[in-house]
């Protein structure tokens, strides 16, 4: 077991997390002592969070199988892609719903709170942008176009909103979920929605119903603090994300308007990285859809995945003082 006298960047994701491993390889290149950590499962497996707290202060140790990490000599925390707690696998029932719940509250609280740690995203900014209503509303404070929207249970609603929409209407899911159909997982996507389609299954939970934008291409810009990183989409889906072997992707300028209200939105919501979608018209507007605060990158252009990565780094390497 090693021990490094230099403050550490903490990484949390899941071992399968190749795009954490793109940002790893740039802070091994620069000689940062990195400690990378799923404690969902982890913690079940041979590392140990212990950490004290006192009047004066607080100390803890992180222990895995080759690291021992001195959790006040945290420069930065990376809050990537890492497993759900869900207790032990040798527990059943009411024992492993118990003992997912003492981890969530018990280490998640305590990495949530490392004394000094930079954190991209703190993990309870990650969660209160996760909010669709929340994002839109904060979009729209913050200068950005946006979409008419309605979010309803209501069928009555749902059925005038989308007749009202001109140039058609979109139906989103709110929340991204496992979904089965006769045993068989499937994907939501962003689609085409009409008022003859809506039956009293809207009334089951709340639907998010958008006015269709005629967009030109799509965007996916890239924030991480002040630098903002944009590639132009084109694809044949309403969907990009559906078949992504047959979209096109390009950097693209972004307007000055558009910067301004992704500094504003980040600073708000306390980000230091956002993933940001827009659908662009051809006369140049760009309308939100959504910021996704933990946003996957690394499918991009390589010069633009890697000057991202490189971003990021950045902000790990310089911690606090980020």
């Amino acid at each position: 077991m090693t021990s490094d006298d230099r403050s550490s960047v903490l990484v949390l994701t899941n071992s399968r997390d190749v795009t954490a491993d793109v940002v790893l390889r740039v802070l091994a290149g620069r000689g940062v002592p990195v400690v990378r950590l799923d404690p969902g499962t982890d913690l079940h497996e041979g590392a140990s969070l212990t950490t004290r707290y006192r009047t004066t202060g607080q100390r803890g140790t992180l222990r895995t199988p080759t690291r021992r990490l001195d959790l006040t000599r945290v420069r930065s925390v990376w809050m990537r892609r890492a497993s759900p707690y869900e207790g032990p696998a040798q527990l059943d029932g009411r024992e492993r719903r118990f003992a997912a719940a003492q981890s969530l509250w018990g280490t998640g609280g305590v990495l949530a709170s490392l004394p000094g740690a930079h954190y991209v995203n703190h993990p309870w900014a990650n969660r209160a942008a996760e909010y669709k209503p929340a994002q839109l509303a904060a979009a729209q404070r913050n200068g950005f176009r946006v979409p008419d929207t309605l979010i309803t249970n209501e069928l009555g609603a749902a059925q005038e909103f989308v007749a009202g929409q001109v140039a058609g209407a979109v139906y989103k899911p709110l929340w991204n979920i496992a979904y089965e159909v006769a045993g068989r997982l499937r994907q939501v996507w962003v689609r085409d929605v009409r008022a003859g389609e809506l039956t009293a299954g809207v009334e089951v939970c709340p639907h998010l119903f958008q006015a269709k934008v005629a967009k030109a291409f799509d965007v996916r810009l890239t924030a991480v603090g002040d630098r903002a990183f944009a590639v132009r989409i084109d694809s044949p889906d309403l969907d990009w994300r559906r078949r992504q072997d047959l979209m096109a992707c390009a950097p693209v300028a972004v307007p000055e308007e558009v910067s301004r209200a992704v500094t504003s939105y980040l600073g708000e919501l306390r980000l230091v990285y956002g993933a940001f979608d827009f659908a662009v018209t051809a006369a140049g507007e760009w309308y939100f859809l959504e910021c996704n605060p933990n946003g996957q990158w690394a499918w991009q252009p390589p010069e633009t995945t890697d000057a991202i990565a490189q971003a990021i780094a950045d902000q790990l390497q310089r911690g606090p003082d980020a």
